[in-house]
């Protein structure tokens, strides 16, 4: 009988110690342990889905005492509110946010002495930006990616997002994913989730056999 899969969730460790450091993604870490030292008052850090960025930037809010910011709710006249008293703001699909306001808000954390980390999937010399003293003070900003994993670090990837859900799992299906998904992390995500919901829905191990099944259906799905 297929069993019906509760929706529990699951929690990804997020600290700085689990954070698993790779050539793809060091440049990146470096700058957020060099923090305070910046050279400006912000920081733009940009990278593939699901590659880490907003991993990073969590890191680095809990070391800084910054306040998150989510960029749809970032409004010119709200910027007072949402920073509060704080020096630091951390601001995720910064590329999404209101123009006025994210000027606004730099400029208020400038004066402070603060400082700013914007996370998007593409550098800001990218984004579609109006407004000539936002793009002027963004375009000065230091830029560093996140990029695209080896075998190494994917593979390290996949044993810890099997991990962060509690499933204990095989070399063997470790090497089978590596050449069977996308070479993303953001792959790597979905499939360790549609290979967790199955062996809970159909009372199986995680192995080879479920992940052909499941990886057969995801690419149908895709195709869709």
């Amino acid at each position: 009988m297929t069993q019906l899969p509760l929706d529990l969730g699951f929690r990804a460790a997020l600290g700085r110690t689990d954070f698993l450091v790779a050539p793809c993604n060091e440049a990146a870490i470096a700058w957020i342990d060099r923090w305070p030292g910046w050279p400006g008052p912000a920081l733009a850090l940009c990278g593939p889905a699901g590659s880490g960025k907003t991993h990073l930037g969590e890191v680095w809010r809990a070391r800084s005492g910054a306040t998150p910011i989510a960029a749809a709710a970032l409004a010119s006249a709200a910027v007072p509110r949402l920073l509060g008293a704080a020096k630091a703001a951390f601001v995720d699909d910064a590329d999404q946010a209101a123009e006025e306001a994210l000027l606004h808000l730099y400029n208020l954390l400038a004066e402070r002495r603060g400082h700013l980390l914007l996370v998007a999937r593409e550098p800001p010399a990218r984004w579609r930006i109006k407004l000539a003293d936002l793009r002027s003070r963004l375009l000065a900003a230091p830029v560093v990616a996140v990029e695209a994993p080896d075998d190494a670090l994917l593979g390290a990837v996949l044993v810890k997002l099997f991990a962060d859900r509690q499933l204990d799992v095989g070399q063997e299906l470790i090497a089978y994913l590596l050449v069977q998904i996308e070479r993303s992390f953001a792959a790597a995500q979905e499939a360790v989730a549609a290979l967790d919901a199955a062996s809970l829905a159909e009372g199986r191990a995680v192995t080879v056999p479920l992940a052909r099944a499941v990886l057969s259906r995801l690419r149908d799905r895709n195709r869709d």
